[in-house]
Order: structure tokens, then C-alpha cells, then sequence
């Protein structure tokens, strides 16, 4: 079984990190959607995950006393894709030193 959730909480414990999966459901009574979650802790063998990327997670036999489930890929991380950005734009500067942004 797989889901797909968001680190909420990374750094605090070793090779272990908080992930929160949401799921909608529809109300008996009014027909709303609500939106219900359960937070999971999921083995992350490298410490490779920061506080809000985009996993999926898979079940496994138990690991700790709470931990049930192992980090199976990385779907986005948004600390990646900013140090990517910023590596393309140092590049871009230091080939056309004409867009700088510095101003005097």
C-alpha cells in the first residue's frame, strides 16, 4: 500500500521524518467533501527529506515501535528546486556579466 503525503516534520530524530497524508471524504449527512489526515513516521535511510516535499511512502514490516513505513520516492522537493534556481542564475551571471542586478 502506498501513499502520497508531505513532510511536515524532518530534522528533529534520526533517519526519521513526520509525513502527513490527506484524503477526501464526503459527508453522510450534507454531502461536503472534508478533508481528513493521519500523520505517519517514515524510515529515511539518507536524512535526504526537508520540511515540505512531496513523497510517497510504502508500508513495511515494522522498523521501530512506530515506524511502518519507508520513504519509496521524492516527487518534489521545493529546497531542491530553489538551490537548482540559484544555480542557473549564478551560472547565467558568470557567463554574461551584463545581467547583473546590482545597482549603485
Amino acid at each position: 500500500m502506498a501513499f502520497n503525503g508531505i513532510v511536515t516534520k524532518a530534522g528533529f530524530m534520526n533517519k526519521t521524518v513526520t509525513v502527513t497524508v490527506s484524503r477526501w471524504v464526503i459527508h453522510k449527512l450534507t454531502g461536503k467533501r472534508i478533508e481528513r489526515s493521519k500523520k505517519y513516521l517514515i524510515h529515511d535511510e539518507k536524512n535526504q527529506l526537508r520540511k515540505d516535499d512531496s513523497v510517497v511512502i510504502r508500508n513495511c514490516p515494522p522498523i521501530s515501535a512506530l515506524k511502518r513505513f519507508k520513504l519509496e520516492r521524492i516527487l518534489r522537493s521545493p529546497s531542491t528546486e530553489r538551490e537548482i534556481a540559484r544555480a542557473k542564475t549564478v551560472l547565467a551571471t558568470a557567463t554574461d556579466p551584463s545581467k547583473t542586478t546590482m545597482t549603485s
